[in-house]
């Protein structure tokens, strides 16, 4: 049986997404405790320019090039994939919780009969068995479960489960021959319709400062804003200041809105409902302030 963990390679326009690098630093530690190797599986039309970045963190980059993968398409990607992962049988697949993934592993596991794990938190190795953890309810409970015994298993995670770590190996590139695809006409990229970028990308940053519906009044955005501007932080929110109109929805920080992974978090009048816990709980410090 194959000790190998393959992750699926996420890109758009040409850039392979942070996610992929996420997933490979979990695929990293994965793959040292079963005492495998790290593959990285690219689909793509062009993939020279991003072979380079993932060499660096996988051990092998297994790469499918053809004018079908120019974009996501998922009926392409499974006549693809499938036989490959009948030939080689990796222990572990991982996939982001994106549209992505959404489509395209529950298609996989179903063709395969391959036990399926979405949205994940963690998954942990126990022998041969394979246990994950991931949040129910719309996170009230967290449910740990083992999937059945078979060849291999499938798991997604969401952006910010995993933290990416630099890779310093450098990975072999391997391409196989694989059939045909049958192009399937009623099923076309169009055009790609990029959302309109706010002012700051909180995901990315270091510090935030967040405020919830504590602050009481809009006038006191302000206040949190000085503070955030004295620490070189950013401005977020909770979504009662979203729903009230206060600050845009591309500063919501939980489960309706972004996932976050900062080094310092400071919530103002934030109740802690789960729903916003959910977007915040990896940040390395975090500092709670009562509505008082």
């Amino acid at each position: 049986m194959s000790r190998d963990v393959w992750v699926l390679v996420e890109h758009r326009q040409g850039a392979v997404r942070e996610i992929t690098f996420e997933l490979i630093a979990k695929g990293r530690q994965l793959a040292d405790e079963l005492g495998g190797s790290l593959w990285a599986v690219l689909l793509s039309a062009e993939p020279e320019a991003m072979v380079e970045g993932l060499q660096g963190a996988a051990d092998k980059v297994l790469v499918l090039e053809a004018p079908y993968f120019a974009h996501f398409h998922s009926d392409y990607y499974q006549q693809a994939l499938l036989p490959l992962l009948e030939e080689k049988k990796p222990f572990l697949l991982l996939l982001g919780h994106t549209p992505y993934g959404w489509e395209l592993a529950p298609a996989l596991s179903t063709a395969l009969r391959m036990p399926l794990a979405p949205g994940c938190s963690n998954i942990q190795l126990e022998g041969e068995r394979v246990v994950c953890t991931r949040p129910v309810y719309g996170g009230k409970i967290v449910a740990e479960g083992t999937l059945r015994p078979h060849w291999g298993y499938m798991v997604t995670f969401p952006a910010g489960a995993c933290q990416a770590t630099p890779g310093t190996r450098p990975g072999e590139v391997v391409g196989p021959e694989f059939p045909t695809l049958q192009v399937i006409a009623e099923k076309v990229f169009s055009r790609y319709v990029q959302a309109p970028a706010g002012e700051v990308d909180i995901c990315q940053a270091q510090k935030i400062v967040a405020v919830g519906r504590g602050i009481r009044e809009k006038e006191n955005i302000r206040l949190a804003e000085e503070l955030a501007q004295s620490m070189g932080a950013v401005l977020a929110c909770s979504r009662p200041i979203v729903d009230a109109g206060w600050l845009p929805k591309d500063r919501q920080v939980g489960s309706s809105g972004k996932t976050v992974r900062p080094k310092l978090y400071v919530a103002l009048g934030i109740s802690g409902d789960f729903q916003h816990l959910m977007g915040m709980k990896n940040a390395e410090t975090i500092i709670a302030i009562n509505k008082d």
